[in-house]
Parts: C-alpha cells; structure tokens; sequence
C-alpha cells in the first residue's frame, strides 16, 4: 500500500506541477482556461470555479490544460483572450513554463535534500585488491582515507573522482586514519580500461579499494543547500542531454537506456521503500526528466509546440492547420511506438 502511495503521489505531483505552469502563465497571459484536467481516463471529480472546468481522473499518467482558442482547427471569436490571438512570445511563455516549473521543483527538492541530511559513502575501506597499488602501499581494511596530496576528502564519491581522472602516472601522497592515527602512503594509480556509463571505453586510475558501504547523513544549512541543490541539478542537466545525444548517435543502446512509466513505477516504488529521502531523490530526478524530455525540440512535446513558434517567428505567420495537423498525427503514432517499446522493455527488465 505504501509502495503504490508513492507511486501515485509521486506521478500527481509530476502532472500537477507541469499542468499548473502552463495553467498560471496562461492565466498571467490574459488566457482563458476551460479544463483543467489531473490524469487521464473516467473522471473521478470534477468542479468548475469561474470560466474553469477542473476534473481528477483515474490514470494519473497525465493531465492537460485545454486553453480557449488553442486548436488551429477549432471555431475562434477573434477574442484576445484565445490562445491563438495572443502574439508568438506570450505563447512561448505559457507553453516553457510546464518544464521550467517541474525543472524548479527538481532544484528545490535537491536543495531540501541537503537540508534533511543527504546520504553519503564514508571513505572506509572495505576491502583491498591484490595486484593494485592499495595493497602494495600497506592500505588495509578499515582504514578511512582523509587526504590525497594534501586535498581532504570526505566522502567516497570525492574519493572516486579524485583518482579516476588521475592517469599521468605520478605518485599520489595518501593519508589514511588507522586506530585513530593517521598514517601516510605513497602509491601510484594503476591506469586500466573501463566502460563509462554512456559505453565508452575510457582510461581511469584505479587504487584496488573496495568501500566498506558506510553510510553517514550530512546536513546542511538553507543557503548551502540552495547551492548544492543547484550544482546537483546543473551537473544532472549535462549528464542528461549527453546521454541523449549519446542515444540519438548510436552510442548507447536504446534498450537498455530507456524507461517508461512501468520501470518508473518500479524504481519509485524501491526508492519508497528505503526512505523518505531515496523518494525525494527519486522525485526530484523524474521532474527534472520530465522537464528535458518535454523540450525536446519534437511534435506534441512542448519543445515541439516551442518549434513552430520560432518556426512561425520566421515565417511570420504560422504553419497551415492542415500541415501541422500530419505532423502532430505522424508524432504521436511514433509517440505511442515508443511507449510500447519501453513498457515492453520495462516489463522484461523487472521479470529478469
């Protein structure tokens, strides 16, 4: 029960925040709101507030915001407050605000991680390899590494970066706490091939340690964690459209890289289970997802809609209904390929 709670809280919240953005910058517009929709499928509520209709629905894999005068197909009044009489830029501001604003709840989430305590790896050692320079250099199990060449380290991550990107072949000054006391090493990291995330095969300096798995939580105050928050968010954007284009150029295969929202679910539903912060990790990195994906410059996808704009900037005028109408239908059958592509593979992926 608990599991599927975080499932569905966590979906609503992706929807909501998206739909909202788009919802307020329209109404900010002078944009007139008809629907205002929480999921897809039989309605399970609905109320209407003013001009507005608003309904929650039974699959919460969506939602929209139906704005008066948004379908080039439809009958307009010629009202300024339609969403097609409203100038290029207006629109461009109410259809960017859905990312931008799952994009800032994936900011302040981070940041509220490190205020409630992130979790992080110690520098213990758990283990040490033979034919690596660790073992050499008298490193032993349950030592804590404090130090390399005069950089304190604090937690294993750091440790990792520090050493991976080191292939010169110098010798590095590592200062480990053995009983209490600190005990100085000189080692040289062994260079050895290794695949990276994205597949690529990469030189990286190696000690021939093994962590020892502990777990400590650090606590920061508000203004440091807005500062971390944003360094975790900036560094994530980059991974993210790096693993894109890695996808998009055949450098990394699609089937293992992909998730829908079967695979999602499954990953909400483990992070819900190893605590409150795991579910607000997990939370976080889904709305900044969401947020990439729907700027991809594609049909139906914000980025999309975003596209004909400037399209439609250029031309001063917009693409004919019917032109975009092929286009739109052509996006979402390749839309709907790939839902079932990833479903299918999300699906094999949790039987295996």
């Amino acid at each position: 029960m608990i599991t599927f709670l975080s499932i569905l809280i966590v979906f609503s919240i992706l929807i909501l925040i998206h739909e909202t953005g788009h919802f307020l910058m329209a109404k900010r517009m002078g944009v007139r709101i008809e629907r205002f929709s929480l999921g897809f499928g039989p309605k399970l509520l609905s109320f209407k507030k003013g001009e507005t209709e608003y309904f929650v629905c039974a699959i919460p894999l969506g939602g929209y915001v139906k704005m008066a005068g948004d379908e080039p197909t439809e009958t307009r009044k010629g009202k300024e407050w339609e969403y097609l009489s409203k100038p290029p830029i207006k629109r461009f501001g109410i259809v960017i605000s859905g990312p931008l604003t799952n994009y800032l709840l994936a900011f302040l989430l981070f940041s509220l991680i490190f205020v409630l305590g992130a979790p992080v790896i110690t520098t213990e050692v758990g283990g040490v390899m033979k034919d690596f320079p660790a073992y050499s250099a008298g490193i032993k199990e349950k030592d804590i590494i404090i130090s390399i060449d005069g950089e304190k380290v604090n937690y294993w991550e750091d440790l990792l970066i520090e050493v991976s990107k080191d292939i010169s072949g110098r010798q590095m000054d590592i200062v480990v706490l053995r009983n209490d006391e600190p005990v100085s090493v000189k080692l040289i990291p062994k260079v050895i091939e290794a695949k990276n995330i994205f597949g690529q095969h990469i030189k990286v300096g190696r000690l021939g340690i093994v962590s020892a798995g502990k777990i400590v939580t650090v606590r920061t105050n508000a203004l440091k964690a807005l500062y971390l928050g944003g360094k975790k968010t900036i560094f994530l954007t980059g991974f993210t459209y790096k693993a894109l284009w890695h996808i998009i150029t055949g450098g990394m295969p699609v089937r293992k890289s992909l998730t829908g929202p079967i695979g999602i679910a499954a990953i909400i539903g483990k992070a819900a289970e190893m605590g409150i912060i795991y579910l607000i990790s997990i939370t976080a990195q889904i709305n900044l997802a969401i947020a990439i994906f729907n700027l991809l410059p594609f049909p139906v996808l914000d980025g999309g809609h975003i596209l004909f704009l400037g399209l439609e900037r250029l031309r001063r005028k917009p693409l004919s209904p019917k032109v975009e109408q092929v286009i739109t239908q052509i996006a979402i059958t390749l839309l709907i390929m790939l839902a079932i592509f990833v479903s299918l593979n999300d699906i094999l992926k949790i039987i295996k």
